[in-house]
């Protein structure tokens, strides 16, 4: 089975491409499935969710530009909250091994990613001597993507699609994204671009990622 992940700021076009992604390829005759790390994977999502909506006061949904929202979440960064989310990203690190584990005994080719580990680790301060620690822990814990795709964008251009969060955030979420994709050795920074351009490198990256896993054994139209 090969694991494909999306991972970039709020607003940068994940959703886009996940299911542009994952209709080709089931079109092309693999069996794929989705996943979304929050709904899916996440120990506890829901109860978290209403909790942080009233410790912290912020508002709940998805934004859009008609109907902007001002979330208070993972963008809260005191040390006491960031604490909290070293044990949380812990478990959802170990949470995410057993759940791949039990799609790999099931018969699929792929299984796609929307987020991963990497998005809960670049809500963390990555110049902090203390998370870096941390964040190789949990790198060793996670099962690792054949193929990790990092999709950036400029942090304003995707408040405007999707403004939920203060644009200082998302600059400082975006730098955080950049940093730890060094230390992933496979993920592919997918620079800002059109939907179509970055379509073409996300199936060039994927077929290389099947080629690698089952070998001349498969037809994936391009």
């Amino acid at each position: 089975m090969t694991i494909i992940s999306f991972s970039g700021i709020d607003g940068a076009g994940k959703s886009t491409q996940i299911a542009e992604c994952a209709a080709w390829l089931s079109h092309s005759g693999l069996r794929t499935a989705v996943i979304t790390f929050w709904d899916d994977i996440a120990v506890g999502s829901k109860p978290r969710e209403l909790l942080s909506r009233k410790i912290f006061k912020g508002d709940s949904g998805v934004g859009t530009p008609e109907q902007p929202l001002n979330r208070r979440d993972k963008n809260v960064t005191s040390w006491p909250v960031t604490l909290l989310r070293f044990l949380l990203y812990f478990v959802d690190a170990i949470s995410l091994r057993i759940k791949v584990d039990a799609f790999r005994r099931r018969d699929l080719d792929c299984l796609i990613l929307d987020r991963s580990i990497y998005d809960e680790l670049a809500n963390l301060p990555q110049t902090s001597r203390y998370t870096r620690i941390f964040t190789g822990i949990v790198l060793k814990i996670a099962p690792k993507p054949d193929a990790a795709f990092l999709i950036d964008a400029d942090p304003a251009l995707a408040r405007a699609r999707k403004p939920e969060y203060p644009l200082d955030f998302l600059q400082r979420n975006r730098t955080a994204y950049l940093s730890l994709a060094r230390l992933v050795d496979n993920m592919t920074i997918l620079k800002p671009g059109s939907v179509e351009s970055l379509k073409k490198l996300i199936r060039k990256q994927t077929l290389r990622a099947l080629w690698v896993g089952s070998g001349p054994t498969f037809a994936v139209s391009r």
